[in-house]
C-alpha cells in the first residue's frame, strides 16, 4: 500500500440532517499514518458524526473524506478496511470469544489455518488466551472490551476507529484500559481516531486532540499545547480545571495586555483580544498560582481570604476569595512550605505570572451577566 503524507483527510466536510442546521460545519482534519488523534467535545458537538462519516455509516452532506489518498464518500463501509470499537462492545452473544474474533476473518474468506493463527495472536495480544471458548456473558466488562478491541485489530487494519469505547467501565478499569490501548497503538503502529467526552482520557492517550463544540473544531493541538496554551475560552474551560476572571482590556500590545478586573489591574498574555476597551476572559490554571510569593516572583499579586480547604493526598485544593475579583482555586503540593499553616479565614497573598494568564475571547452576554452578578 502506498503511504500518503496524510492517511486520513477530512476536507471541508459538512453534515446536516434537515437541510438547514449543520451538525458538522466545514470540518478539516489531516491524520498522519500511525498517529493517535482524539476528537473531544461535549455531547452533540459533532465528533461522533465525523467518526461515523469516516466509517461510512453516515454520508457527508458536503466536502470529501480520503483514506490513504482514496476518496471514500461513496465507498461502502465494508470496503474501507477499518476496525471499529464501540462502547457497547457489539459482541455476538451466541458465539464464543474465538468465534467472535474469527468472524471478520471468515467474512474476508481467509483460509481456516490463517484464521486460527490470527485469532490466537489477537487473544494473546490482549492477554485473553484462556477465555477463547467462553461466551461474552461469561466475561467481565473489562474483558469484553478487550475482546472487542482484539476483534477490531484481528484482520490487521491500518485504521481503527473508537467511539467512547471505555465509557461503560469503572474509573480504575478505564484508566487501565487507556494505558493498554496506548501501548497497543505504540506496538502496532496503527492509525487511531478516537472519540470521547472525557478530557483526562484524551490527554492521557493522544498525539493530538481536536476539541469540538457546536459542530466545529475549536482547537487542534497536542495535549500539552491544549492545556498550556488554549486558543479560546471554550477550550480553556473544557480542558482541565481553570480560573476565569472577567475584565476589560486597558492597554494592549502583540504579546501582553493590562486588564481591569474589579479594583485590580492584572497583566496577561494576549491570546484572542484585539482592542483596548474590549471585554476579555482571563484564564489561569490553579497550579500556576503561588501562595505567599516573594515580591519579585510574580507579575500579578492580590490578597485574599481562605474560604475553602480540601485535602487531596498529594495536594491541597484551596478556594481563595479576592475582594472585587472573585473566588480563585489554587492547587498547592503537599510538600509546600506553607501547606501546614493553611487556616480557614486566614488572609494571605497569592500571585501568578502573566505568561500563565491568558487573555481570551469573552462573549458579550457573559461579560454583561458577570457585571450584573
Amino acid at each position: 500500500m502506498t503511504m500518503h503524507k496524510e492517511y486520513v483527510s477530512f476536507q471541508h466536510v459538512q453534515k446536516t440532517y434537515d437541510g438547514e442546521n449543520l451538525v458538522v460545519k466545514d470540518f478539516n482534519l489531516d491524520i498522519k499514518p500511525g498517529e493517535f488523534v482524539t476528537m473531544l467535545g461535549p455531547s452533540g458537538s459533532g465528533k461522533t458524526t465525523c467518526l461515523m462519516m469516516l466509517a461510512g455509516f453516515e454520508t457527508a452532506t458536503g466536502g470529501e473524506i480520503y483514506i490513504d489518498g482514496t476518496p471514500v464518500n461513496n465507498l461502502a463501509p465494508h470496503k474501507r478496511d477499518i476496525g471499529m470499537v464501540f462502547q457497547n462492545y457489539a459482541l455476538f452473544p451466541h458465539m464464543t470469544i474465538a468465534e467472535n474474533l474469527a468472524f471478520p476473518l471468515k467474512v474476508r474468506k481467509l483460509p481456516s489455518e490463517e484464521v486460527s493463527r490470527k485469532v490466537d495472536a489477537a487473544l494473546k495480544m490482549v492477554e485473553l488466551e484462556h477465555v477463547a471458548n467462553r461466551y461474552p456473558k461469561q466475561l467481565s466488562g473489562g474483558q469484553q472490551q478487550r475482546v472487542a478491541l482484539a476483534r477490531a485489530l484481528v484482520f490487521e487494519p491500518k485504521l481503527v476507529l473508537m467511539d467512547e469505547p471505555l465509557g461503560a467501565l469503572d474509573k480504575q478499569l478505564r484508566e487501565q484500559m487507556q494505558l493498554e490501548i496506548k501501548h497497543l497503538h505504540e506496538k502496532l503502529g496503527i492509525t487511531i481516531l478516537y472519540v470521547t467526552h472525557d478530557q483526562d482520557e484524551a490527554l492521557t492517550m493522544s498525539d493530538r486532540i481536536a476539541v469540538f463544540n457546536h459542530g466545529a473544531v475549536q482547537q487542534l493541538a497536542s495535549p500539552t499545547d491544549l492545556y498550556e496554551s488554549p486558543s479560546n475560552a471554550f477550550v480553556a474551560q473544557f480542558i482541565g480545571e481553570n480560573n476565569q476572571l472577567f475584565g476589560t482590556v486597558e492597554a494592549l500590545d502583540s504579546n501582553h495586555c493590562l486588564v481591569q478586573v474589579g479594583p485590580q489591574q492584572l497583566s496577561a498574555k494576549t491570546v484572542s483580544v484585539s482592542d483596548v476597551g474590549e471585554p476579555t476572559l482571563l484564564s489561569i490554571r490553579p497550579e500556576k498560582i503561588s501562595i505567599t510569593p516573594e515580591l519579585d516572583e510574580c507579575d500579578n499579586q492580590v490578597t485574599g481570604i481562605l474560604k475553602e480547604l480540601i485535602y487531596h493526598g498529594d495536594h491541597h485544593r484551596l478556594v481563595v476569595s479576592v475582594s472585587g475579583v472573585g473566588d480563585l482555586v489554587v492547587k498547592v503540593t503537599n510538600g509546600h512550605r506553607h501547606s501546614q499553616a493553611f487556616k480557614l479565614g486566614g488572609v494571605f497573598a497569592i500571585g501568578w505570572n502573566r505568561q500563565d494568564c491568558h487573555a481570551l475571547d469573552c462573549p458579550k452576554e457573559s461579560f454583561e451577566q458577570e457585571e450584573v452578578a
